[in-house]
């Protein structure tokens, strides 16, 4: 929908920091929405938890693609969707995936340039993945579709050596294949946030972490957009772990009533 990628990308250009909820079935896009923030993004950590999965593409697509219109199909926001590597090894099918996706009306996805092999996650090749940008990019132009390319950048996540020298390299490389934006979760020091928005005029999303600054620092050091991953959707979980204890322990339902 022209209209909600529109909103959607303007959202990452506005003034204030955007803060972005992550659902992970539709009652908690309902929730978001009903609380009043202006677009919903999915944690595929959280779906696929959810759904009894691991994450890492544990959980086959066609059971998010119903979780995702679900959602989409239940508030009148933007949506953005987690699609971690793609779903595909090549980019014919990536984009076969991400046809799906925006024929369901989502308005955004991120993408990430890890992979998991064996159980281990690293990097890959960064040339490599800017060409599966550029082959997204063309394919959505060639088509006349729009969707908000977010692409994660995973050198904090994954702790590589040089973290900041190798994410100015990469970010510079992802914008010229034509990204809208880019994600680096787990990046939490004020002089490496501010050195990664020096480096790129792309809008900079960072992940809800422990020691990440709080909103206001953020908004001064130029971060645009700032998620929450899975972090909500594990929290509800403890609590109601906590509780069904409770319940355990008192012989009573006074807990949870």
């Amino acid at each position: 929908m022209t209209a909600d990628f529109t909103a959607f990308k303007d959202l990452h250009h506005k003034k204030d920091l955007f803060i972005l909820p992550n659902a992970w079935d539709a009652k908690s896009a309902m929730l978001f929405q009903e609380k009043g923030f202006p677009a919903v993004g999915t944690s595929s950590a959280a779906v696929a938890s959810g759904l009894g999965y691991e994450d890492g593409e544990g959980m086959p697509f066609d059971d998010y693609l119903f979780i995702i219109k679900r959602i989409i199909g239940s508030v009148n926001i933007p949506v953005t969707v987690d699609m971690e590597m793609g779903y595909g090894k090549t980019g014919e099918a990536i984009v076969s995936n991400i046809s799906k996706l925006i024929e369901l009306g989502v308005a955004g996805i991120n993408i990430e340039d890890s992979v998991i092999e064996k159980s281990n996650r690293f990097l890959k090749e960064a040339q490599a993945f800017a060409k599966t940008i550029e082959y997204i990019k063309n394919y959505l132009s060639a088509n006349n579709l729009q969707l908000f390319v977010n692409v994660r950048c995973d050198t904090y996540l994954l702790q590589v050596k040089n973290a900041q020298e190798e994410t100015i390299s990469r970010l510079k490389m992802y914008e010229s294949a034509g990204a809208d934006g880019i994600f680096l979760p787990c990046i939490t020091a004020e002089n490496d946030i501010a050195d990664a928005v020096r480096n790129t005029t792309l809008p900079l999303n960072v992940m809800c972490m422990p020691g990440l600054p709080d909103f206001d620092t953020l908004n001064r050091l130029g971060v645009k957009r700032a998620s929450m991953g899975p972090f909500l959707f594990n929290k509800t979980y403890k609590k109601a772990g906590e509780l069904m204890q409770e319940v355990f322990d008192k012989n009573s339902f006074s807990a949870i009533l």
